[in-house]
């Protein structure tokens, strides 16, 4: 773990700030300070955060988003249980007795209530509830929880930053702290290099909801290129290894329809000249990322990505390899340091 230190700190600082697509507030907060080491920093109307540093080159955007899957309040019943909905995609299947924090007038604890087995229909024992029929129990009767808890109150699944062997950890919002963090360890290999290259960086919000920060801020932008870095499927056991990435293996390379061929090409002839460990992610349509929004925002933007393969997508335990990340970070840098030459 000490070989990547400096990530895992970085991550474990951006994955315990709260941030559900919306009201990422307190994780713009967190990046906000670590962007502001390498560039000037703002936020704009959205809410997203934005660097930007001139230098040689084309204008190169990179992006990560932000927030993190949630859910939302949508009542409070007579008996002062919470009931909500997803925001973004939250997996019902992961929800039943899980532990929360609601986010209201002060953080309240709470519990997604759970029929025990003996009390279960039989044809019940293998479903998972829709969302309209699950309900939050934070232990106060309505009248005390109306005082604390509003209609549209974000709430958060609680879990740990925790290491596991090796070079992985498990924590909530690994999606995408994990490509913010390689934006910023990629920035630090620049400054280390003495590269200044023409960039622009956003820490982008409302992905897991459309993806409307990353496109309004590459309008506002508009950049000659950019490359998004998200996460991405690693294979588990009874997940098929030939659709999914593995973990600890490198970045993954992204090709689609929606990708610019020549950015994924030249990343790929970089990851092998330069012996960075890489992966191939190849997607016949539209890629579920920010790539999806840039691309096609004003005049278009031709557009790369770079995943990090993460396991437990969308849980409170989300597992990476921080040498994925530090996989991405090199391959991305490697790119901007070809780009800037090749205009200096």
């Amino acid at each position: 773990m000490n070989k990547y230190a400096n990530i895992s700190s970085m991550l474990e600082a951006l994955c315990s700030a709260k941030g559900v697509s919306g009201a990422e507030y307190s994780a713009a907060d967190v990046a906000s300070e670590m962007l502001g080491r390498f560039m000037p920093v703002s936020t704009d109307a959205l809410g997203s955060v934005r660097g930007k540093k001139e230098g040689n080159g084309p204008y190169i955007m990179l992006d990560a988003h932000l927030d993190q899957i949630g859910l939302i309040v949508t009542a409070i019943d007579e008996d002062g249980f919470i009931k909500f909905t997803k925001c973004g995609g939250a997996d019902r299947r992961v929800l039943s007795a899980a532990e929360v924090t609601v986010h209201g007038k002060k953080d309240v604890f709470g519990v997604i209530t759970s029929t025990p087995p003996h009390l279960a229909k039989p044809e019940d024992a293998t479903k998972a509830l829709p969302f309209d029929e699950m309900a939050i129990d934070i232990g106060m009767k309505k009248e005390d929880a109306e005082k604390i808890v509003s209609l549209g109150d974000r709430i958060t699944f609680n879990g740990e930053y925790l290491p596991l062997l090796g070079n992985r950890i498990s924590s909530p919002s690994v999606d995408d702290r994990a490509g913010v963090v390689a934006i910023l360890r990629c920035l630090e290999i620049l400054e280390e290099k003495g590269v200044e290259a023409n960039l622009g960086v956003v820490f982008s919000v409302q992905e897991e909801t459309g993806g409307s920060g990353a496109q309004t801020a590459a309008f506002s932008v508009q950049p000659d290129e950019a490359i998004a870095v998200d996460v991405s499927f690693a294979a588990a056991p009874s997940v098929s290894s030939e659709k999914y990435a593995s973990l600890g293996k490198g970045a993954m390379i992204g090709y689609a329809p929606s990708l610019d061929y020549a950015m994924s090409k030249a990343l790929e002839e970089i990851a092998k000249r330069e012996e960075i460990p890489y992966q191939l992610e190849v997607m016949g349509g539209r890629t579920g990322t920010n790539c999806d929004e840039i691309q096609i925002s004003g005049r278009g933007v031709r557009t790369a990505l770079i995943s990090v393969p993460l396991r437990n997508m969308h849980t409170a335990c989300e597992v990476c390899d921080l040498e994925d990340i530090e996989s991405s970070a090199r391959l991305m840098a490697e790119y901007i340091i070809g780009r800037s030459k090749e205009n200096a």
